[in-house]
């Protein structure tokens, strides 16, 4: 039986928005857009891999909040679980992974092909943007 490994993303809010993240490698995701993060090390929590994670890939630094709901599927023995977080201190640059990013409002999270396994995440982390509303997060 194989261990299953956690792969951790982040919907990152920032003044009522949510980055958006277009990926450059492998070949077979480049050009659609995620929810940054990555897999988490020995010995890290949920949280503490999302921190590391994006602070290397886009140099800003946040607060992870709460984990959505939820966890799907990757490639083999991977699974994604996603946390809000909030940005607290940086300017969020495609540092590693990805070409391009963008901040998307609620009503603008479909703009964006993202992919499959990010969508419900999305969806959801979209879901609570919109409630919490742009002076909460």
């Amino acid at each position: 039986m194989t261990t299953v490994r956690v792969v951790v993303g982040g919907a990152v809010f920032d003044q009522g928005r949510l980055l958006a993240a277009r990926r450059s490698a492998p070949p077979e995701l480049a050009g659609r857009w995620e929810l940054p993060g990555g897999k988490l090390e020995a010995g890290e929590s949920a949280e503490q891999a999302l921190v590391r994670e994006l602070r290397e890939e886009l140099g800003v630094e946040v607060e992870p909040l709460e984990r959505i709901e939820g966890e799907w599927p990757l490639r083999p023995p991977y699974v994604l679980q996603v946390w809000t977080a909030r940005l607290i201190d940086g300017e969020a640059r495609p540092l590693q992974d990805h070409d391009e990013l963008r901040w998307l409002t609620p009503d603008r999270v479909n703009e964006v092909d993202w992919l499959d396994q990010d969508r419900p995440a999305v969806a959801a982390a979209a879901r609570l943007l919109g409630r919490a509303g742009a002076s909460e997060v």
